[in-house]
């Protein structure tokens, strides 16, 4: 379950640019290259905002398509919100992100070029608002992985032993 955020300010009132993060995906960081990120909008129903709230996300397998209808999250499981009635939501519907046009358009170009696709890193509240840190990425390959994981060990190993000498 996701954390309370601290009110910070004036009191009563949080802070406008507090972020709350509810999701994050970390394989991401390990399957793919990030060469650019956005931070976008999502267009959400009442009761996904409220499982949100409580912190049930996953964005395990999500991507993000981006066309001139505009940009779509797919494979977001957001858990139904328990205290729904019959007029709950599908937990891994298809979910409109809202950016600028501006920003649509680079996206649209970036994602034509081989091997570049948008992928969701982390689903966070910005102070109200529910917010999507999408980048753009390339998959790495097996062995970009493999040398990703023995220049992280080696580091941990050279630095264990700085903690020791001294």
């Amino acid at each position: 379950m996701a954390s309370k955020p601290e009110k910070k300010g004036p009191p009563g009132q949080p802070r406008k640019d507090l972020i709350k993060v509810v999701a994050s995906n970390r394989k991401a960081r390990h399957d793919y290259e990030i060469l650019e990120s956005h931070e976008a909008g999502i267009a959400l129903l009442g009761s996904e905002v409220k499982s949100l709230r409580d912190g049930k996300a996953n964005l395990k397998d999500s991507y993000a398509v981006a066309s001139a209808e505009g940009v779509v999250l797919y494979n977001t499981h957001i858990a139904p919100y328990d205290k729904t009635g019959y007029a709950g939501h599908e937990p891994e519907r298809p979910r409109r992100l809202l950016l600028h046009e501006k920003e649509i358009r680079r996206l649209i170009s970036q994602t034509a070029e081989k091997g570049l696709t948008l992928i969701p890193l982390r689903l966070y509240f910005k102070g109200k608002y529910a917010k999507v840190e999408l980048a753009v990425c390339r998959g790495k390959r097996q062995y970009d992985k493999r040398a990703a994981i023995v220049k992280r060990e080696t580091e941990r190993a050279i630095e264990r032993e700085i903690k020791r000498r001294h």
